[in-house]
């Protein structure tokens, strides 16, 4: 256990403390001659791509609870750690993983000049590519239509049902084993959800026992161990972010559908608690009934409904950062199509790619916060996804929870609360997509 000398110790810190004066004193003349202040994600977005040092810092960089710079040897030993448990972790979901955000494939003065700027207006764009617009149109909603009618087909749903309910265990699991591995990351990465969102920013010198934190949550969740506590103190974390940052935690309203589902189902199967209940069982050593209080009632209500309210904060989560990067700030979104040249690509007026890809996004959102047609939406989701990482090279670790929700719906399937099984359910059959 060996620590850096106290003058190397004041040197990191000074380091850290003169990038951050410059950014900021940079960033203070800048907004001054514009008239504009900096908002939080802008600023943290941007020093973590200038001076990364100065807000993500490396796990070899952290800052121990006790204020002390771990040297590059122990640290060494803790990121192996991570990474070791990581790679387990991401091997059953790297061929998907992928970005939808904007701001991960820009810049710092592209996304400062997008944010500052006005945006354009959308209803102008459909006007002037009003046929182009109608025919598209027409394309979704013919295809909305046949999915509908294939998804609730007698012959297809009496065919699969048996096969559908025999998957549909597995969708707590991979809901908790993708929570498990999003905690990790975050540890890995030193960032709160997101990268936009750095440990500091929150938890400031506490940033180092949250990293610790973290990775012990995420190893919880993966083994299915103390689920309950550990979402709780999950849930302790995204409330304290939400403090810190307000409503731009509406992007990450999926964590706390997660969490939500955590805190109600617990491990579920597949889990060490289920395995030692299992055990306990079968030698006679049963812990007697819990007294069924009003918690416990609370829980009971709500299990059926713990993925109905999964799909709807994965749903607002999708909306809110559709809006925010391409109809709030849609120059974040211009930018991009301009930048890799996916006008010229594919054919249409960057504008236009724009407002459908906003329009898209939006009704992937609604059809899970609906249940409409939700196992053909997660594989599109999921396609969309992939073509994203492949194309532009984005970040993969802050969309890991975005990957893994939706195939936890491929295999779980419908609640007795969505739409399309309200709508066309048939004796007990769920529809197929």
């Amino acid at each position: 256990k060996v620590f850096f000398s106290f003058e190397k110790k004041k040197i990191g810190a000074r380091k850290i403390i003169n990038c951050e004066e410059n950014f900021f004193a940079g960033q203070r003349a800048k907004r001054a001659a514009a008239g504009r202040s900096v908002n939080f994600v802008q600023r943290n977005l941007a020093q973590s791509l200038e001076y990364p040092t100065a807000i993500i810092y490396p796990v070899d960089k952290i800052l121990s609870p006790g204020g002390h710079l771990w040297n590059n040897e122990r640290m060494r030993g803790m990121k192996n750690l991570i990474a070791g448990i990581s790679a387990a972790a991401l091997s059953a979901l790297t061929p998907f993983a992928a970005s939808a955000h904007e701001v991960y494939v820009l810049n710092s003065n592209q996304i400062s000049q997008a944010v500052d700027s006005s945006s354009f207006n959308l209803l102008d764009v459909i006007s002037r590519n009003l046929g182009r617009f109608e025919f598209w149109a027409l394309i979704g909603i013919i295809l909305v239509f046949c999915i509908f009618f294939i998804s609730t087909s007698r012959y297809l749903e009496r065919k699969l049902d048996p096969f559908l309910e025999k998957i549909r265990k597995y969708g707590p699991f991979i809901a908790r084993f993708t929570i498990g591995i999003s905690f990790i990351a975050c540890a890995y990465y030193g960032a709160t959800f997101g990268p936009e969102l750095p440990l500091s920013s929150t938890f400031g010198v506490f940033s180092g026992l949250l990293v610790w934190v973290f990775l012990i949550l995420g190893a919880l969740s993966i083994l299915g161990l103390y689920a309950r506590p550990a979402a709780f103190a999950a849930l302790v974390i995204f409330i304290c972010t939400i403090a810190s940052h307000g409503a731009y935690m509406l992007t990450y309203a999926n964590y706390l559908g997660e969490i939500i589902v955590l805190l109600i189902l617990g491990a579920h199967s597949l889990s060490l608690d289920s395995y030692i209940a299992k055990r306990r069982e079968l030698s006679g050593k049963t812990r007697p009934a819990p007294y069924r209080g009003r918690l416990s009632q609370l829980r009971e209500y709500l299990a059926p409904r713990s993925f109905s309210i999964l799909r709807v904060l994965f749903g607002v989560a999708l909306i809110f950062a559709s809006a925010y990067a391409k109809i709030i700030h849609n120059n974040l979104a211009l930018f991009t199509v301009e930048q890799y040249h996916l006008d010229k690509l594919l054919g249409f007026e960057a504008h236009f790619l724009v407002l459908g890809a906003a329009i898209v996004e939006i009704l992937i959102g609604l059809f899970f916060i609906l249940g409409f047609e939700i196992r053909f939406t997660a594989f599109f989701l999921l396609f969309w996804l992939t073509v994203s990482l492949i194309f532009f090279g984005e970040i993969v670790w802050p969309h890991l929870i975005l990957i893994g929700i939706p195939i936890a719906y491929i295999f779980y399937g419908y609640d007795k609360y969505s739409l399309e099984m309200r709508l066309a359910g048939k004796k007990g059959y769920q529809p197929v997509l």
